[in-house]
């Protein structure tokens, strides 16, 4: 947990990816409650901010959790395709003979 709440900067990337199980809900509230106002967190996710609260599975823990994450936040919502996958460009069709002439 240590290495977690003390960086300067921590990236929690694709945060509600799968369900949290077992434990993960009370780490993720534990390390957002001790990282407050101490450290910057970033947090990227595929789902909107209103889907946060049930990926803690208790509404208490949730509110609090997201009462300290949206205190002082920057929120950047991309409404774009992946960059992973770009639109595909037409092939370039090949020159025919026509074309040198011109």
């Amino acid at each position: 947990m240590l290495r977690l709440v003390t960086p300067d900067l921590l990236i929690i990337d694709d945060l509600g990816l799968r369900p949290l199980r077992h434990d993960e809900p009370i780490d993720l509230y534990e390390v957002i409650r001790q990282r407050y106002e101490r450290g910057s967190t970033i947090i990227t996710s595929n789902r909107a901010i209103e889907e946060w609260p049930p990926l803690f599975g208790d509404p208490l823990m949730a509110s609090a959790a997201m009462d300290r994450l949206l205190h002082h936040c920057q929120i950047l919502e991309l409404d774009r395709n992946s960059y992973r996958n770009p639109p595909r460009r037409p092939r370039a069709t090949p020159a025919t003979p026509a074309d040198d002439d011109a």
